[in-house]
């Protein structure tokens, strides 16, 4: 058995900058993780480039039962604090859209870079250790398939459900429950939409369409990409409107985010064109497949001439506010966060330590903090860990 001043539970991007600034900070850290190598979801991330941080970020692109809870944390390790350290390591970046911030070369570089400053901080990290039991007596004991750690801290930053297939468990979840932390609903967040019945008949041949659009959910609008897909929709927008989303609910999609008057941009082209197809004019405005298929749905199959100003307005109507109820998610294994965690009314927004359990920390996606898509939720994990190591 070895002692050390703190145990953290998982390598990834939230438990790396929590064990480098405890050991900055002369603190003896050991990092376990079950998977054999460190950062498994930095690596994927931003097809293998890492969208590290987003230069936009605000407590309000945060999903939380406590919107407020976030404000400590981001107010004290920014993006451009982040960006620093990048800096420092001299790893070349751009900015690609919407202030998401992107490696040049490899995601890599991104993990290198952590692990470095864990090693210079005297952080130890063992890989290949699966956790068999965790308990508190005077210290934390956590017990491994590969020996026995104990410390007066434990750090809780596994992540959550998403994506399993890296190797994601509830392994936070359940410890966090186990020492009497109280959880929010957990589900699936930034993941495609799923349809049925008639709606799924339509989206199924467009598969691979893709176009600029706005997906709006209440208060919550997101102009990105919306790509069809066999079982539904998926694209930026649509993973975005996703975590606001709940089962039963509608979204409403624009089609024409660039044009200001579709009703008078169709009637203009009925005059213009009265020989046309409805499905040639939608494809001036539409991805052609897309055309087709609405055309062929929503009008008559005649000319533009033939067609009411009623009907080219309700269709226009419908381009800019279609609504849409999905009949579900892709769930965990297409999402790339989970939405819910450990209950942040028992945590300290400043340090991220549990209220009632002394020495409990949990950090990152484990947390009841869900960020939008875009290198929000990097930016979490990089502000929850430093809080968190801080405080060690």
């Amino acid at each position: 058995m070895r002692n050390f001043d703190a145990v953290i539970l998982g390598a990834g991007a939230a438990g790396l900058m929590c064990a480098m600034r405890a050991g900055q900070r002369g603190r003896r850290v050991l990092v376990l993780d079950h998977a054999p190598q460190a950062g498994s979801k930095i690596l994927i991330s931003g097809g293998g480039r890492c969208n590290f941080t987003n230069i936009h970020t605000t407590p309000e692109r945060f999903f939380s039962a406590n919107p407020h809870f976030c404000k400590s944390a981001l107010k004290r390790y920014t993006p451009a604090d982040f960006l620093a350290l990048v800096e420092k390591h001299r790893i070349a970046w751009h900015e690609k859209t919407l202030g998401q911030l992107f490696c040049d070369n490899s995601a890599r570089e991104i993990v290198a870079m952590l692990l470095a400053e864990c090693a210079a901080a005297g952080v130890e990290i063992r890989l290949g250790h699966r956790v068999t039991d965790v308990s508190r007596a005077d210290h934390y004991r956590v017990q491994t398939d590969r020996g026995e750690f104990t410390a007066p801290a434990l750090v809780l930053a596994t992540g959550g459900l998403s994506i399993p297939k890296m190797g994601a468990t509830g392994l936070s979840l359940d410890i966090a429950r186990r020492f009497g932390l109280p959880l929010t609903e957990t589900r699936p967040g930034l993941v495609p939409l799923t349809f049925a019945g008639e709606m799924l008949e339509l989206m199924r041949p467009l598969s691979g369409v893709a176009l600029p659009a706005v997906a709006r959910l209440g208060r919550h609008g997101f102009p990105e990409a919306v790509l069809f897909t066999h079982r539904g929709l998926s694209g930026p927008a649509i993973l975005q409107v996703s975590s606001a989303w709940r089962e039963g609910q509608s979204i409403a999609l624009n089609l024409l985010p660039g044009v200001t008057n579709a009703s008078e941009a169709l009637v203009a082209r009925k005059v213009a064109r009265p020989r046309a197809e409805p499905r040639t004019v939608l494809a001036e405005l539409l991805p052609q497949r897309l055309a087709q298929s609405l055309a062929a749905a929503w009008l008559p199959d005649r000319p533009m001439a033939m067609q009411t100003d009623r009907d080219l307005r309700r269709v226009a109507g419908t381009l800019a506010h279609w609504p849409l109820t999905p009949s579900g998610t892709e769930g965990y294994a297409k999402a790339e966060v989970m939405l819910g965690g450990v209950d942040t009314a028992a945590l300290s927004s400043r340090s991220m330590e549990a209220s009632a359990v002394p020495g409990l920390h949990v950090v990152g996606e484990a947390v009841d903090v869900t960020g939008w898509l875009g290198g929000y939720n990097f930016q979490w994990a990089w502000a929850s860990g430093w809080c968190a190591g801080e405080a060690l």
